[in-house]
C-alpha cells in the first residue's frame, strides 16, 4: 500500500470556532480521534462524532470533525456516509460525496473538514447516534488531469473556495 497522506486535528481555536457556528454552543467538546480503519482490509477511515447528535427524518446537520488531512499531490479523499448509516436510515451527504483536495490543508479554515447530513428516511426513522461513533468514511483514491491543464491557481478559502 502506498501512504500518501496524514491525518491531523485543527486547532482547538479552529474547532471550537467551527463548533460554535454549526450547533451555536460555546462550550465545546474534546477534539474527536483522528480517522482510522477498523479492519486491515477497509479501504475506509471512520470520522468521529464530536457530540451526540439527533435527527428527525427530513433534518440535516452540518458536522465539525475537528479533522484535516496532509494529502500528497495526485491524491483526493472522498468523504461517503458510513455503509450501515445510510442502508438503516437514509443518512446521505448533503454534497453526496465529499471531496477533499491536497490543498484543501492550507486553507484559511486550517482545512478543517466539515461534514454535513441529513436524515433522509422514508420510513420515519430518526438518527441517534452517541458522542464518539463513527458516521462518515474517508477513501483515498489517485485521479488524473489532462494533457492540456495549465491551471496555477492557488487556493486561499476554505470549504467552497474553488468556485469563487
Amino acid at each position: 500500500m502506498k501512504r500518501i497522506a496524514r491525518f491531523e486535528s485543527v486547532s482547538e481555536r479552529q474547532f471550537a470556532a467551527d463548533f460554535a457556528d454549526c450547533f451555536g454552543e460555546t462550550a465545546t467538546p474534546a477534539l474527536p480521534a483522528l480517522p482510522r480503519r477498523a479492519t486491515a482490509g477497509s479501504a475506509g477511515y471512520d470520522f468521529y462524532l464530536p457530540c451526540a447528535i439527533r435527527l428527525q427524518p427530513g433534518e440535516s446537520v452540518k458536522v465539525p470533525t475537528g479533522v484535516r488531512v496532509r494529502i500528497d499531490e495526485g491524491w483526493v479523499l472522498k468523504i461517503y456516509p458510513r455503509s450501515g448509516l445510510g442502508f438503516k436510515f437514509r443518512l446521505q451527504l448533503n454534497n453526496t460525496v465529499g471531496i477533499i483536495d491536497s490543498d484543501y490543508y492550507g486553507a484559511d479554515n486550517e482545512g478543517h473538514i466539515l461534514i454535513k447530513l441529513t436524515n433522509d428516511s422514508r420510513e420515519g426513522k430518526v438518527v441517534d447516534l452517541p458522542a464518539g461513533a463513527a458516521f462518515a468514511q474517508g477513501v483515498f483514491v489517485e485521479y488524473g488531469i489532462t494533457e492540456d491543464d495549465d491551471v496555477a491557481t492557488e487556493r486561499h478559502g476554505g470549504l467552497g473556495s474553488t468556485s469563487k
